[in-house]
């Protein structure tokens, strides 16, 4: 079963906007709990009445001491200027009048007939700790909120848990959740550590490299399902195979074939990835998709194109994009025409014989009664015989009067999709600059 928990106890950084933020990810990428969420905060008294049996039990103690007096201690045995870790000073004193009107936090008991403490990580293999590394550790703050390591040992039992995946960077979190499962006698699920992404520099990954929401990622267009197949991809292998359904991930993927080393993140892998998921998608499912994650009024936006018109633009385009984001912006381009035209392309490809020919051309044009890409195939094929000219010579000049640059998809698909009257229009804006530069 896949559970979902909301760790939200830490007050200041579990805002009402974190928690959306992630419920609103996880439905994007079709993440489902089979159970109801459990939300921390709302078990703070049974993380209360496991507290004070651990309390009862002497496996916890309160601690009086402030910040001010464990640093004033510490310098006074040692030279250096920075504090390690507790000195146990409130374990074996007993309470005096005076503390009553102290804070206090709660202290786990470190065992004293224990010397290691060891798992058998599914991912890594065996780890000890020694427990001289770890000192008599807090488990509840001063305003008796539990800390994380105690709230997610007491959860995981309520919630039965026999299994926690998580990054490596809590590995140093098992040994203590160990000992605490151990105090509190529930069953010890088994561990799996991932290794962590990766920037480009081989450093944990930053925002710059790409850590960003999952959310930003959809606003940016890319398909849920191709994110999940990348991330998964990342530290996990079957085989050589690269794309992968759902059904295939939740079919092959085993911790076996996880790796121990940290993968580097690469963008341009991503946009890969996502580019062969679009390309597989009909046009019907991508407007779908651009009308939830991108543009709600994506088609309103391309008025008065008819289904047709956009079902082709869509299928010309898809193969040359690599996100919905880009797919909007390509079809809104063609839908509106370009709003100015680049002097390069201008001077390279509109010389003072092409502005007669472009000019010959929108007469020969405006005679056409079916305005196909096989007609207009054959109308500028035939015309660029007659006048002597490669036809990338006269195929550019149309390109970029249609789109506004020199690249894109075939020029008679482009010219039918907008229709006569619409591009003989542009050739028309095309011309009126050409002879302004000239």
């Amino acid at each position: 079963l896949f559970l979902l928990r909301m760790e939200d106890t830490d007050v200041e950084r579990s805002t009402p906007a974190y928690r959306d933020s992630i419920l609103a990810s996880l439905a994007w990428v079709g993440l489902q709990s089979d159970e109801p969420m459990v939300s921390q905060s709302e078990r703070i008294e049974e993380h209360k009445k496991v507290l004070k049996q651990l309390l009862a039990s002497g496996k916890a103690y309160r601690c009086f001491c402030s910040p001010q007096e464990l640093v004033a201690r510490y310098e006074s045995k040692t030279e250096e200027n920075f504090f390690v870790r507790y000195d146990g000073y409130c374990r074996d004193r007993s309470q005096l009048q005076v503390d009553e009107k102290k804070q206090f936090v709660v202290r786990f008991a470190l065992p004293r007939d224990q010397s290691t403490i060891s798992f058998d990580d599914l991912i890594r293999g065996p780890i000890t700790f020694e427990l001289n590394e770890l000192d008599d550790f807090i488990i509840a703050r001063s305003d008796g909120r539990p800390m994380y390591n105690f709230a997610v040992v007491v959860d995981d039992a309520f919630m039965h848990i026999s299994q926690v995946i998580r990054g490596e960077d809590h590995i140093s979190n098992t040994p203590k959740q160990i000992l605490l499962y151990e105090a509190c006698n529930y069953p010890i699920p088994r561990f799996a550590h991932l290794p962590l992404i990766l920037g480009p520099s081989g450093d944990r990954l930053s925002k710059r490299d790409g850590a960003l929401s999952v959310l930003e990622y959809k606003n940016q267009g890319y398909l849920a399902q191709a994110l999940v197949n990348y991330l998964v991809r990342l530290g996990w292998a079957h085989g050589d195979q690269e794309i992968f359904t759902q059904a295939a991930l939740v079919n092959y993927f085993s911790l076996d074939n996880v790796g121990k080393k940290g993968s580097i993140f690469d963008p341009e892998k991503l946009l890969w990835v996502n580019s062969v998921y679009i390309r597989e998608m009909s046009p019907a499912q991508l407007s779908a998709r651009i009308i939830e994650d991108i543009e709600s009024d994506f088609l309103s936006q391309l008025a008065p194109w008819n289904e047709l018109q956009i079902d082709t633009a869509i299928n010309l385009y898809k193969e040359r994009v690599k996100t919905l984001r880009e797919l909007v912006q390509e079809l809104l381009l063609l839908h509106n025409g370009p709003q100015e035209f680049q002097l390069s392309d201008i001077k390279k490809w509109m010389k003072q014989n092409t502005v007669d020919q472009i000019r010959a051309l929108i007469t020969i044009l405006e005679k056409q009664t079916l305005f196909t890409p096989m007609v207009a195939a054959t109308v500028i094929k035939k015309f660029a015989k007659q006048v002597g000219i490669k036809l990338i010579n006269l195929a550019q000049p149309i390109r970029i009067a249609l789109i506004g640059k020199d690249s894109g998809p075939g020029v008679f698909d482009l010219l039918a999709i907008i229709g006569k009257i619409e591009a003989i229009r542009r050739l028309q804006i095309l011309l009126d600059n050409a002879e302004k530069i000239q």
